[in-house]
């Protein structure tokens, strides 16, 4: 698979949707993760991540004008032990409670299905990231139709034992705009990002988002050797 800049895919991708991207630092040392959100609509717009414990939840930037919360409102990110957990949907809830229950991460997706949204059908796209005794593996899953049908639920989970330094993985719910909005298809792309501290490559990925539609981005850097992290959120919304 051709490897592509992250910056030049985004800014090529006017509405990718919801995305997430997980890789390692040029150098080794770092596990990096970042997730954002878009949207079209004013209640996809009117939200914002704020911190909770050691992850992250949606908020209603304007309480009043909250339509249907049940697709919007939810944990995009939690802490399970070494594990990070990142998804776009209350499927997080169910990753972290059946994993805690001892079942793998494919297992724990099994009962899930795309979002009821239609007519688009919104993929459900996770990832998690293990950080141990200064091993770094992750891996991200896809709940998608079959080609738009919403009787076919297809499930793909792609694993990255030991990956190499300077590469991304990005998996994001559509190819593009539409109406309906095309689901992503095939494995998560490979991209690069230049290396530098987590303030210039949160910047990087918030410039490159479209201006119109970008809502919210978290960004996550975890050191391999000591599990220690930072984290950056930043919202459209102030």
């Amino acid at each position: 698979m051709e490897s592509k800049a992250l910056a030049d895919v985004l800014k090529n991708n006017a509405y990718p949707g919801r995305g997430i991207v997980i890789g390692r630092t040029g150098d080794g040392k770092k596990a990096v993760t970042a997730y954002f959100i878009m949207g079209r609509s004013v209640n996809s717009r009117n939200r914002i991540f704020v911190e909770d414990g050691e992850g992250i939840r949606t908020e209603a930037f304007d309480p009043s004008k909250v339509v249907d919360p049940s697709l919007i409102i939810y944990a995009p990110v939690r802490v399970l032990g070494n594990k990070t957990i990142v998804t776009n949907g209350d499927q997080t809830d169910t990753i972290y409670e059946l994993m805690d229950k001892q079942q793998t991460f494919e297992q724990s997706l099994r009962g899930r299905q795309f979002e009821p949204d239609a007519p688009n059908y919104t993929p459900r796209i996770s990832g998690i990231m293990h950080v141990e005794g200064g091993s770094f593996a992750y891996a991200m899953s896809m709940i998608r139709t079959d080609n738009g049908d919403p009787e076919s639920c297809m499930h793909f989970t792609y694993a990255y034992d030991s990956p190499k330094a300077g590469a991304y993985r990005f998996l994001h719910t559509y190819l593009g705009d539409g109406n309906p909005l095309p689901s992503f298809e095939g494995e998560p792309e490979l991209v690069t990002i230049p290396d530098g501290t987590i303030d210039e490559m949160t910047d990087l990925i918030w410039e490159s988002l479209n201006a119109d539609n970008k809502v919210s981005l978290f960004v996550r850097v975890i050191d391999i050797a000591t599990g220690e992290y930072e984290s950056r959120i930043v919202n459209a919304n102030k």
